[in-house]
Parts: C-alpha cells; structure tokens; sequence
C-alpha cells in the first residue's frame, strides 16, 4: 500500500499511537489502514450419496478440484457467500445448512468457513470459474488433484463423520513450512472437534 485512499498522501509503515502493531499510516490525514484476514465461505453440497465438486479454471491451483468456496463479498453473510459461490461456480442452488469447519490459514491471511449444504435439485453446470462439475461419491473423490488442504481435511472430516451419523464442528490450524498455500506439506498444527 503506497498511498492513502482518504486524501491520496503518501503512506508510512509504522505502529500508531494506541496500537501494538505496524500499520499503514497517513502522513497527512493520519487515518489508520487495517489490513485483516479473507473470509472464504464455502461449502460441501450433497446430493443423496455424493457431493459437488468443481474443477477450477482459474488460479491458484488452475485445474485442481475444490468444493464452491470464495471470498465473501461486503453485504452479505458467511452463509449467503457460500450459496453465491456454489451458484456462481457450480451453476446450483443449494439450500446451506450448519457451519462444519473452520480452519485458519494465517501465513496467508486466510479463514475458511465451510458449510454443510444440500442442494435442492440435481442441476448443476460449470460458472465462469469452472472447467467442469460433478457429483462424487465417496471412492472417486479425485483425492490427489484436490486444490487446497482446508478442502481436503473438511471433506476426509466429512465422510468419516457420515459413517458416525454425527456431524460435529471441527476446527483447525493449517500451517505451510514453505509459507504456500497449496495442497502439500500442510501440517494442522491444532485440531479440534466440538460435540455436536
């Protein structure tokens, strides 16, 4: 960040007066500018036996398989910016249910927020953002062209949960030895189920 988007002067990165970290600071105005996590609002849609993948054909992680999940936009919930996401990526509606895990990625100032959802109808058809889409059941979950760990670890929590009949919320914090983002080497480095 160079420059202040209330009056355009130049900015500085320096711990204000009050705070105990360093921000960008106006040197004119001295308004403050927080930079905060991304929420990523997703979620797992099902259809009897399976759920809704999407191949992605955008980047990161181009070509690699996700469930619908993006960032939420200002105006709306956790909830409603899983429903846009699987409409805008999947071209379905889906009716979210409770919130079944969230994981914290904080080398890259991400939070995932994923839903349990189902869709209201087996209509589905690649976005914009999608080269293809489809239903899967459990054996032909395209488990080592999945795009993100957070996808992975919510879907394997997933499948061993419906063998349960339980779907308790679970929680966890994946960490990046190389600081990446993408679906190798992540290491949860806390993990945790709540009662449900």
């Amino acid at each position: 960040m160079n420059f202040c988007h209330h009056c355009g002067a130049k900015l500085s990165f320096r711990v204000p007066p009050g705070d105990t970290l360093p921000r960008y600071v106006c040197d004119r105005c001295h308004a403050v500018h927080y930079e905060n996590p991304k929420i990523v609002a997703g979620c797992i849609p099902r259809w009897e036996n399976r759920v809704l993948l999407c191949r992605r054909a955008i980047e990161p992680r181009c070509g690699l398989w996700t469930i619908p999940a993006g960032f939420m936009e200002n105006g709306e919930t956790t909830a409603e910016a899983a429903q846009r996401e699987t409409l805008e990526e999947a071209t379905a509606k889906v009716a979210v249910g409770p919130l079944y895990a969230l994981y914290n990625l904080p080398q890259i100032n991400q939070v995932y927020l994923i839903f349990l959802a189902d869709l209201t109808a087996p209509a589905f058809a690649p976005g914009q953002e999608s080269l293809e889409v489809a239903l899967f059941e459990e054996t032909d979950i395209p488990w080592e062209t999945l795009a993100f760990d957070a996808v992975r670890y919510a879907l394997q929590r997933y499948f061993s949960d419906r063998r349960d009949r339980k779907f308790p919320f679970h929680m966890g914090d994946i960490l990046h030895p190389s600081g990446g983002s993408g679906a190798s080497q992540a290491v949860i480095i806390r993990a945790a189920t709540q009662p449900d």
